[in-house]
């Protein structure tokens, strides 16, 4: 995977909705605002700590950075935050948007010895999307990319999957098991994770933890 990077394919498809629809959640492929918004609060909520707590977050597979706006105006004022995307168009934007923060332009896959280290790695949409890739592939990529992630996290991490409780798949999207998940994580990752599928999208998202508390 990592040689034929077939992954890439995702990261076009992205960069040609940023094209089209420019710094908005249609320019990363999120098609109804307010589902976003549930997003990013599941997302943060993988933090233990209270508001006051300084911790750091690695916004992974970050886009144009909406992330930080969301933190600033509704969440802890005590966050440091980072950026990392494979996209040089979105980290561009981002950048540009916020020059006061620390981002990252990466492929992990190949080198990873630049990504930062982080209280918590949140990837956000990261693997919603397997576009014309198998269920093989992206189930590959998968793997190899929350190693990676997981290694460079103090605490934590959160990501998103397609549910496969739902009335019908899309060919396009990453439906995953939540048992073919949990025993992955428990066998590479870590026992300490949670499974969230209350909050109302046809997806859920996972925490894993370094440890119990």
């Amino acid at each position: 995977m990592e040689n034929n990077k077939q992954y890439l394919e995702i990261v076009n498809h992205y960069e040609d909705c940023l094209a089209k629809h420019g710094d908005t959640h249609l320019g990363v492929d999120w098609p109804n605002l307010q589902d976003v918004l549930i997003r990013y609060q599941v997302m943060l909520d993988v933090i233990r700590e209270g508001k006051s707590s300084t911790i750091s977050l690695l916004d992974f597979g970050c886009g144009t950075s909406q992330l930080y706006d969301y933190i600033q105006k509704n969440f802890f004022s005590q966050i440091i935050y980072y950026g990392l995307d494979i996209s040089p168009k979105y980290i561009e934007v981002a950048q540009n948007k916020y020059p006061h923060l620390q981002f990252y332009c990466l492929d992990v896959l190949i080198d990873d010895s630049k990504m930062p280290e982080s209280d918590y790695v949140v990837m956000n949409g990261v693997f919603t999307e397997k576009r014309g890739l198998t269920f093989e592939a992206m189930w590959h990529y998968f793997q190899q990319l929350i190693l990676k992630v997981f290694s460079k996290a103090h605490r934590g991490i959160a990501f998103n999957v397609m549910s496969k409780q739902v009335d019908w798949e899309r060919e396009d999207l990453f439906h995953l098991s939540m048992d073919l998940l949990a025993s992955f994580l428990k066998k590479n990752i870590s026992r300490h994770f949670v499974f969230r599928h209350e909050y109302g999208l046809y997806e859920y998202t996972v925490y894993v933890y370094k440890s119990p508390r």
